[in-house]
């Protein structure tokens, strides 16, 4: 089977093969969540596929105690993102969910049926794939919507990044790293510093010896990712939060780094892999689009409607594009040029909309897709490529360096969250 990639890491594992456990008892509460439960299933479903993911065992697989307690709190910090997400009302509708299995489908090189195909194929429902997509996608909104306004970088931190991209050019370097916390909190919950440097100086002395670093971290790591092994993916010294970056830089495959304390607990690192750095390429498209937004009175499914009518019109030569924008597109200022939005890369745009000029070919119309600001239909014009320009290398810094200060904030963020929820472990 293919990697599933993006949102869907993981999903369809955690999803099959665990059912026959379930019927043979009655599902019981495992966990109290403030005013909301997590029944002894889903903790079970879960640990099965770890265990299933892990594919070890044997002395040296962790304990299942010690995954016990790492699916149990990966439940309970879900739980909580849920519950804020119901606070802020925050909800996926099924179009954007569509695109959103849409671009897993394309990531994969498969259309949406192939998609279902391969998930129902390892024994996964796929309609409880797709709420599973669904709320990733619901508790990345509620970690932008919350972390964002945590987030400030100075002109100054902009203007020394720049510096370190343009320096080193095409020498740059990407390290796959892994992660281990271990966190200042006791049991009890309460701050025990000196206790917990010795547990992270027990497991720093097993990870120098040799030990499955992957098996530490979902054995004794804090960290949100514990349950993956640690593994936070490939990334450029710049892009990693300062503290790694000044321990990892320069070093090689196999390295360990230990211990690094920051206001979460102590760090260890361990570097898996080294390779180049994979350079983007400057390129700048020019596209047309038009955008009808849903409201009170235009619903969804006629606003897809709306585009799909005007699809046709285009390719019967009807009516032309810019005309159609220039009439109806909520998106006024490219509406006066015929909904011609100018020369610029990909990646400025939203995600979605993003994605789609990036693999689409010139002069095809796309098919209705939604983003956060309604409904488009797109046409690429032209691409071309673009030497970096100092304006593009901002662009690069202040994205390189939001990206690591969410990763770091999230991770206190997270914590907040669960030191202020009511829990109450009962199983």
């Amino acid at each position: 089977m293919r990697k599933i990639t993006a949102l869907a890491f993981g999903v369809v594992a955690m999803l099959a093969s665990t059912m026959a456990y379930a019927e043979t008892l009655m599902d019981r509460v495992a966990i109290v969540v403030n005013e909301e439960v997590i029944l002894e299933s889903e903790l079970n479903d879960l640990i099965a596929n770890v265990r299933s993911e892990m594919g070890t065992s044997g002395a040296n697989a962790p304990s299942e105690t010690a995954i016990r307690t790492q699916a149990t709190e990966r439940l309970i910090t879900q739980k909580l993102q849920m519950q804020m997400a119901n606070r802020m009302g925050i909800q996926i509708d099924d179009a954007f969910l569509e695109q959103a299995l849409a671009s897993i489908a394309s990531e994969n090189n498969l259309s949406v049926e192939g998609l279902r195909l391969e998930i129902t194929s390892t024994g996964a429902s796929w309609a409880e794939y797709r709420e599973e997509i669904r709320k990733q996608i619901v508790m990345s909104e509620v970690q932008r919507s919350s972390i964002q306004r945590r987030i400030y970088m100075s002109p100054q931190e902009i203007d020394l990044l720049m510096n370190l991209i343009s320096e080193q050019g095409a020498n740059s370097t990407e390290y796959r790293v892994s992660h281990i916390l271990i966190g200042l909190q006791n049991e009890e919950g309460e701050v025990d510093e000196i206790a917990a440097r010795s547990r992270a100086e027990q497991v720093l002395e097993l990870a120098r010896n040799g030990d499955d670093f992957a098996q530490l971290a979902i054995t004794a790591s804090s960290a949100q990712n514990a349950l993956e092994g640690g593994d936070m993916g490939w990334m450029s010294i710049n892009a990693m939060p300062t503290l790694f970056a000044n321990a990892l830089q320069n070093q090689e495959q196999g390295y360990v780094a230990g211990l690094l304390r920051s206001g979460l607990g102590f760090h260890i690192l361990k570097i898996q892999d080294v390779r180049g750095a994979q350079q983007a390429v400057n390129e700048e498209v020019r596209s047309r689009h038009i955008l009808i937004r849903p409201s009170v009175i235009l619903s969804d499914n006629r606003a897809q409607q709306m585009l799909n009518e005007f699809r046709e019109q285009i390719q019967s030569g009807e009516k032309t594009f810019a005309e159609l924008a220039s009439a109806n597109s909520a998106d006024t200022a490219s509406a006066a040029q015929g909904g011609v939005l100018e020369w610029a890369p990909a990646d400025v745009y939203v995600p979605e909309f993003r994605d789609r000029v990036a693999r689409m070919e010139p002069n095809v119309i796309s098919e209705p897709f939604k983003t956060t600001h309604g409904w488009h239909i797109v046409e690429v014009l032209e691409r071309r490529q673009q030497d970096v320009t100092e304006q593009r290398m901002r662009e690069q810094a202040q994205q390189i360096l939001y990206s690591r200060k969410f990763q770091e904030e999230m991770e206190v963020w997270l914590q907040e969250l669960r030191d202020n929820a009511f829990v109450d472990i009962r199983i």
